[in-house]
């Protein structure tokens, strides 16, 4: 499959699918039709709405939406989302809040690259931003990443996060959700062994597998039946001269995403169905809680094939961070280094992706932490989107979020003046 014939074949028929929704939706707009009118014609039109919709949205990268936040003081303040570091295959955005003093926590949200862009995390940001100074990773779609920008595997993935880190300073508390969890640890790892002063405060973890082997789900069992042989020649496309990104092997976000659905395929499809029969009665809108939900997870974006091979082949297959294994341009990143940035883990009792126990495994990799710096969370009926987002996230996780960073930053400026002393001589070194 590796050849642009295949990408573009599947590109493609998704045209040709929100082509056949454009037809249908103007077939049934005809004025004519009102002369003999039949309900089977709203559905027609019904149909072609939605069906338009959907395959439109899979190949545009969604606004941020985040206009205002309300202060301390009470009033809305604009919010712009700058570029503080760009690179080839990702960019350190922070939403900066017009008008607004500065604020005590300074949070970095690394996103989850897995076919999915960052704006997945908006809601997440969106309740953070009234009380924290939010900076958040926004990888690219790599069918738009030129060939001569070279590799990106998750060695590059983790010296990225590491960047990022370092550039935020010391006083950063890093919150990772998903796929990027057991990347964040090692970067973190990474940190404390090659510039200790750079130091994030610490560590939220969020559903990630950590270790794969803990807990058994459709995600890991599919890891452990297909080779990487197989995966590479049936996974892996080459993305055609319509991009910037001509000729780079991606694993493409449209078979990421085809895969997503068939893991809850009647989930989908009643969802779908019901919105076309309420568009049909006049009961739907543009952005109703359908369309807002898959305006989102229907949009894209392809990951480079060297990203997606050495994940499933490393973290999955291998289980190195799992057996504190992983190591960059061969040097081993050794996560016991870890013992000033406090973790906390959360997970949902629900999670059907990284199940209960895939990330509480951190915990016990940090063996040069101290106990009172780990902190562990298990949410009562969420599912793997409700640690992050909706009731249980704004109810539950986010208040626990919020308190162990205060606790941590607090400690932190309790520590005694010797040992300030040396963090700050380390990171002036590193600096040089």
């Amino acid at each position: 499959m590796k050849h642009m014939a295949t990408y573009d074949l599947m590109e493609t028929a998704r045209n040709t699918n929100e082509w056949l929704g454009a037809t249908a939706r103007a077939y049934a707009a005809y004025p004519w039709w009102g002369m003999m009118p039949h309900p089977a014609f709203n559905v027609m039109d019904a149909w072609g709405r939605v069906t338009e919709r959907a395959f439109a949205r899979m190949v545009v990268k969604p606004d941020w939406g985040i206009h205002s936040v309300v202060g301390a003081d009470g009033r809305d303040h604009l919010v712009s989302c700058e570029t503080v570091l760009r690179r080839d295959f990702g960019n350190l955005v922070h939403f900066s809040a017009t008008g607004r003093g500065p604020l005590a926590r300074k949070v970095l949200v690394v996103a989850p690259m897995s076919g999915h862009y960052a704006t997945l995390l908006r809601p997440t940001i969106a309740s953070l931003l009234p009380d924290c100074d939010i900076y958040v990773t926004d990888w690219h779609n790599a069918r738009d990443i030129p060939v001569s920008a070279g590799k990106f595997d998750i060695e590059d993935y983790t010296l990225y996060v590491a960047e990022f880190m370092r550039r935020l300073g010391p006083d950063t508390h890093v919150v990772a959700v998903c796929q990027p969890v057991p990347l964040v640890l090692a970067a973190a790892a990474w940190l404390a062994a090659e510039s200790p002063g750079a130091q994030p405060r610490s560590l939220i973890l969020m559903g990630g597998p950590v270790d794969p082997d803990a807990a058994a789900t459709e995600v890991t069992d599919f890891g452990r039946r297909v080779t990487m042989g197989q995966l590479e020649q049936t996974a892996i496309q080459r993305v055609g001269f319509k991009y910037a990104g001509v000729g780079r092997l991606v694993y493409p976000g449209l078979l990421q995403l085809a895969s997503f659905i068939s893991m809850n395929l009647e989930r989908h499809g009643t969802a779908f169905f019901e919105q076309i029969m309420r568009t049909a009665k006049g009961e739907a809108g543009d952005n109703d809680k359908h369309n807002r939900f898959y305006d989102e997870y229907l949009a894209v974006m392809d990951m480079t094939a060297e990203f997606y091979l050495s994940t499933v082949e490393r973290i999955f297959k291998n289980r190195e961070i799992a057996r504190n294994a992983f190591t960059i341009a061969g040097t081993h990143v050794d996560i016991s280094r870890i013992t000033d940035t406090a973790v906390m883990v959360v997970e949902g009792a629900e999670d059907d992706i990284s199940a209960p126990g895939q990330c509480l495994a951190a915990l016990d990799l940090l063996t040069g932490l101290p106990d009172e710096k780990k902190a562990a969370h298990l949410e009562p009926g969420a599912g793997h989107y409700g640690i992050f987002a909706g009731r249980s996230w704004r109810n539950n996780i986010r208040p626990l979020v919020l308190n162990f960073i205060d606790r941590n930053a607090a400690s932190a400026e309790t520590e005694p003046a010797p040992r300030k002393a040396k963090i700050a001589l380390a990171a002036s070194q590193t600096a040089n």
